[in-house]
């Protein structure tokens, strides 16, 4: 009894040591597809383009489990196109970083599932619609879905895939009145790698 006591102080001590030397901070790479959901009843028929783009997030391990997650990218250009209309009618610029709290799951092989939920926070700016003659919201507040799964390839690098799926919304103007509202709610498909220190 006396040797399995040892034994699991020993086993305890060392798992401690690994996650100390591993550390709480995690920041990724990922390129990510972003898909709009354009659901728009404006009656203009809006579509915003899907596109790839990078994303850097930045995670702080609150225990082995429990991680907040920084999720960021640089601003980037979309493109609105009107069906009712048949052509492009301008662009946006939009920085749309993301907080979310996640639960990270443990497992024998090592891989690492997780789930998140927090909150997005878009900027919105650069809005050139109709030459000037329409506007969108400068910004947009909504929530967030996420989960992923880390495979290890060492004991501080590892192989990410990650999901979110966000909500963005804004009010359309046109000449200045309210034409209804453009739900973007994007859905944000990402592979990358992760660094854990």
């Amino acid at each position: 009894m006396k040797k399995f006591v040892i034994a699991a102080a020993v086993c305890t001590l060392l798992s401690g040591a690994v996650l100390a030397e591993q550390g709480p901070w995690m920041v990724r790479a990922r390129a990510v597809g972003l898909d709009m959901s354009n659901k728009d009843s404006t009656g203009l028929g809006l579509n915003v383009n899907n596109k790839t783009i990078p994303e850097i997030d930045i995670s702080y391990f609150i225990n082995k489990n429990v991680a907040v997650e920084l999720i960021l990218t640089v601003p980037q250009k979309q493109t609105v196109y009107s069906t009712a209309l048949g052509t492009d009618i301008g662009t946006f610029k939009h920085l749309p970083p993301v907080i979310t709290l996640q639960y990270h799951f443990d497992t024998n092989s090592g891989i690492k599932p997780y789930v998140g939920a927090g909150v997005n926070y878009t900027q919105i700016t650069q809005v050139n619609l109709l030459d000037g003659g329409a506007n969108i919201n400068s910004n947009s507040w909504g929530g967030a879905l996420q989960a992923g799964i880390d495979f290890p390839i060492d004991k501080n690098l590892s192989f990410n895939i990650d999901i979110k799926k966000v909500s963005l919304k804004t009010d359309v103007y046109v000449g200045g009145a309210n034409k209804g509202v453009l739900k973007l709610d994007p859905t944000l498909i990402g592979v990358g790698l992760g660094y854990r220190y």
